[in-house]
């Protein structure tokens, strides 16, 4: 009975933190939402993992994985941006919110219905697309305006509505006595996250945005060669 819960209690626990981060972004504590938000990340990928590992997926389980996602990597993040910046834009500020939400619930619904090809995903993941938003904006501060961290939301709600493929690094095999460390691993997170609130969502941030920024520069160079490649009409 726990082994078929086990990987639905690991989205609950990531739907628990979305909410949590927003309430924290709503508080003004909008940085340690973001450490929520990267924990969630974590426990998103391991849900999946599990439940293939258990032998216990379900569509059920796959519905929940969608609706949580949506909380804690698509409403969450950018929550996290309005209260940290976007508010200063007033009625601007509410619209460039809503786009990258309602990019991710795009980008959700196609995954659920065409999951791409093998070993890719179509369109940035919405984990990491939100990864990168709630992280960035601790750049807040270290920008002249809110032009580029805009700019940036509204590029990452762009990737993930894209065809763009991504690597899909969820599949790859893990030994079975990896997963029962997590919980220890998770715990250690946390407490690195609560030793260093500053530091340790920044160096998350490098990975997610090389990430981001990997699908999108490796379409644009086919793209070239594409281009070079066609012939040249008499």
């Amino acid at each position: 009975m726990l082994a078929r819960a086990l990987p639905s209690i690991f989205t609950v626990g990531n739907l628990f933190l979305g909410v949590v981060a927003m309430i924290l972004a709503v508080e003004g504590e909008w940085k340690y939402g973001a450490i929520m938000v990267i924990i969630g990340m974590f426990l998103d990928g391991l849900d999946g993992r599990v439940a293939r590992m258990l032998n216990t997926q379900s569509e059920f389980g796959k519905e929940l994985d969608s609706l949580s996602d949506m909380i804690s990597f698509g409403v969450a993040p950018a929550l996290i941006m309005y209260t940290s910046i976007l508010h200063e834009l007033g009625i601007l500020g509410w619209i460039i919110a809503a786009v990258f939400p309602i990019c991710g619930a795009l980008r959700l619904a196609r995954f659920n219905v065409h999951p791409g090809i093998p070993g890719y995903f179509i369109g940035l993941p919405i984990t990491a697309a939100g990864g990168v938003l709630a992280t960035m904006a601790l750049y807040s501060g270290k920008t002249a305006g809110p032009t580029v961290l805009v700019l940036g939301m509204l590029l990452l709600s762009y990737l993930m509505v894209s065809q763009i493929k991504y690597p899909n690094f969820k599949k790859i095999g893990i030994p079975r006595s990896a997963y029962w460390i997590a919980p220890l691993f998770i715990i250690a997170l946390g407490w690195l996250a609560a030793r260093f609130p500053e530091e340790f969502p920044k160096l998350v941030f490098i990975p997610l945005a090389l990430y981001a920024a990997y699908g999108l520069k490796r379409s644009v160079s086919r793209r070239r060669r594409a281009n070079q490649d066609e012939p040249v009409e008499d």
